[in-house]
């Protein structure tokens, strides 16, 4: 049986396959303004692109309406769930956003409408075919686009998210800040043995369906796992920390932070909303040489 948490032993060639089809596929950008959305401080448009299959895929792109620019990036790649929002106020002032609603997700959802929960184990048994490389090529379409604007700032962006994020930290170095919870991917195939919440429990209700396929299962989350992507990380990097003892905790992400290729901080959650929200945002700010801005009338 294989060790869940190898490497592949093709690991660059699976990867380097979807920067080759992307490079092979127009990204054929479409934005059209959002008034609603938008005021004196953001300009907010939605903005369609291709990305591998072909698929085209949607987002939310805003630029500050004051200052001249250019103006410091933000790439927000999208969690797990149907419907991705307006990146959040205070950033659509700061900085030149996108947030990647990438294939499935509402208003990406034409042909193809993913199922929650079910999105985790669609093509499951086959790399090739597992959903998340194809999600993962949407969030660097993403990366490129934002990357490609006159109005960013390219010595100065960051990208948010989960595991989605630090896979396109990796495959697009061009970012310089990184800031990723929530990861999903690491050591999956123990995780999932350890929680009955979702999306973790649909490899679960997947494999008591399908218990011979647990090997081709494993084989296929292995290639998303953050632990063999971040030592291509040079950016500095926050990494927000669970409790002990958790599949969020410092003892369980540890080889991940010692993997990093660049700066890591660990950050540890307080579990406190406003107080985490407001650490990270001033963090965030810091490095992208902004001011800090709470969510929040005051924190309790």
């Amino acid at each position: 049986m294989t060790n869940h948490t190898d490497r592949p032993a093709d690991f660059e060639s699976y990867w380097d396959a979807v920067d080759q089809q992307l490079a092979a596929i127009p990204a054929a950008p479409e934005l059209d303004l959002l008034p609603i959305r938008s005021n004196e401080h953001c300009d907010v448009y939605s903005v369609r692109l291709t990305s591998v299959g072909p698929y085209r895929i949607f987002g939310y792109f805003s630029v500050p309406g004051k200052g001249s620019g250019p103006f410091p990036g933000m790439l927000l790649t999208p969690g797990y769930g149907s419907v991705k929002a307006v990146p959040d106020y205070n950033d659509r002032m700061r900085y030149v956003t996108l947030q990647v609603i990438h294939r499935g997700q509402r208003l990406a959802d034409k042909p193809y409408a993913a199922a929650y929960p079910g999105l985790m184990t669609e093509g499951i048994d086959d790399p090739e075919n597992y959903i998340f490389r194809d999600i993962v090529a949407d969030c660097l379409r993403g990366a490129e686009f934002l990357l490609s604007r006159p109005e960013v700032d390219t010595n100065n962006v960051a990208v948010m998210g989960n595991d989605l994020a630090l896979i396109t930290a990796a495959r697009r170095p061009q970012f310089s800040i990184v800031q990723a919870a929530d990861l999903m991917f690491h050591r999956l195939m123990e995780a999932r043995m350890r929680t009955e919440a979702y999306p973790l429990e649909e490899i679960n209700e997947y494999l008591r369906t399908h218990p011979e396929r647990e090997e081709a299962v494993a084989r296929s989350v292995a290639y998303l796992d953050p632990v063999h992507h971040v030592g291509n990380i040079t950016a500095t990097t926050s990494l927000s920390i669970g409790d002990q003892g958790s599949t969020a905790g410092a003892d369980w992400l540890e080889r991940v932070s010692k993997n990093f290729g660049g700066p890591v901080e660990n950050y540890q959650l307080t579990h406190e909303g406003g107080t985490d929200h407001d650490t990270v945002d001033a963090w965030m700010a810091e490095k992208l040489g902004s001011q800090p801005m709470s969510r929040f009338m005051t924190t309790v």
